[in-house]
């Protein structure tokens, strides 16, 4: 084992061996609680939460937030944010939409281009922000803003509208559609693939994290990144990946987006990047870096999910999610504070 491999391993949150704190001290604990707690809830509360059809839905609602919210994740353990992430969702499909209906491009290629100007603005998210030593708040918050004010117009410019629609008339639709936007129906519910992309992101991620070497490295970069340059730990390349990670995501949720409904809204995932770090703080993560997990922020997600629909289940005013997300962030916060303290003895 290299010194790198050391210094990173050391720089991860300390887990006691005793059971208990072992426990407290996963970052994904508070969360799997608020989880069932709230599943608990809405099955009690109302009649069709725990049905099969119930269950379609906010499964369907919880799994693009859960690929962002994965993503955003890594990014926050790596200790940097991309407030651009929400709108790239939409600039993606835009992308596809555009260039398949106005161009006549195959849709197979439009989808490739997509992922590749994708991945671009992240690596260059992540380029200005090591090169300027600029926050990443305000960079990410720059490019929201380029590619919000492109979407609206870009897309009237060519189209005459703010949406592009038909998308389902387009030669090879069918070829890719299965592949984003096809669901399954059991007993009365519907399943979409995108729950399947959720489950496999978060996997993926989870191994990352905790069985390869980029796994310490994001750590390390989140939690002492004078450190970890001392020792070698590829800062810049660490983080750019994470960004250009992000952007992958948001591709992959674009994506889906488009392919469930064949149809795109220039304003599509604009104010929906707090969501993706509502649901990753709830998960566990540090606003300040170094520690999280991406199971946490599945969970986070899946919390989320289930209470947007929760409360259309139980047929309350809507207009009191952002208040829910407010609540929950704030405790997420303390509860996250609290369970660090206990797991370390009350040190911290």
């Amino acid at each position: 084992m290299t010194t790198t491999d050391i210094m990173t391993i050391a720089l991860r949150p300390r887990v006691e061996r005793r059971p208990i704190r072992r426990i407290l001290a996963r970052p994904e604990t508070g969360a799997f609680v608020a989880a069932l707690a709230v599943l608990v809830f809405f099955s009690i509360y109302t009649n069709t939460f725990l049905t099969l059809p119930g269950a379609g839905v906010w499964l369907e609602s919880a799994s693009t937030f859960g690929i962002m919210a994965v993503a955003v994740a890594l990014l926050m353990i790596g200790g940097e944010f991309d407030l651009s992430a929400g709108v790239m969702t939409g600039f993606t499909a835009l992308i596809v939409g555009i260039l398949t209906t106005q161009f006549g491009l195959n849709i197979w290629v439009a989808a490739v281009i997509s992922l590749i100007v994708a991945l671009a603005i992240g690596a260059l998210n992540g380029y200005v922000v090591m090169r300027t030593g600029l926050p990443s708040f305000i960079v990410t918050l720059g490019t929201f803003f380029v590619l919000a004010g492109a979407d609206l117009a870009v897309t009237k410019l060519l189209t005459g509208q703010v949406s592009i629609q038909g998308m389902a008339k387009v030669p090879n639709y069918d070829s890719i559609q299965p592949l984003f936007g096809s669901s399954i129906t059991i007993g009365g519910g519907v399943f979409y693939v995108s729950v399947v992309w959720w489950i496999v992101v978060t996997a993926i991620a989870t191994w990352v994290l905790l069985r390869t070497r980029a796994g310490n490295w994001i750590f390390a970069v989140g939690g002492a990144l004078n450190s970890s340059r001392q020792v070698g730990v590829p800062v810049m390349k660490t983080k750019i990946g994470l960004f250009m990670t992000t952007a992958g995501a948001a591709w992959l949720v674009g994506m889906i987006s488009l392919f469930r409904t064949s149809t795109v809204q220039a304003n599509t995932g604009v104010g929906q990047e707090f969501i993706y770090i509502i649901c990753a703080v709830v998960g566990g993560c540090l606003l300040t870096g170094g520690y999280g997990s991406a199971v946490g922020a599945a969970l986070g997600a899946l919390i989320y999910g289930m209470v947007f629909q929760g409360i259309t289940f139980a047929q309350w005013d809507t207009n009191w999610l952002r208040t829910v997300l407010g609540a929950m962030l704030l405790l997420a916060v303390f509860l996250n504070h609290w369970v660090r303290r206990r797991a370390s003895g009350g040190a911290q």
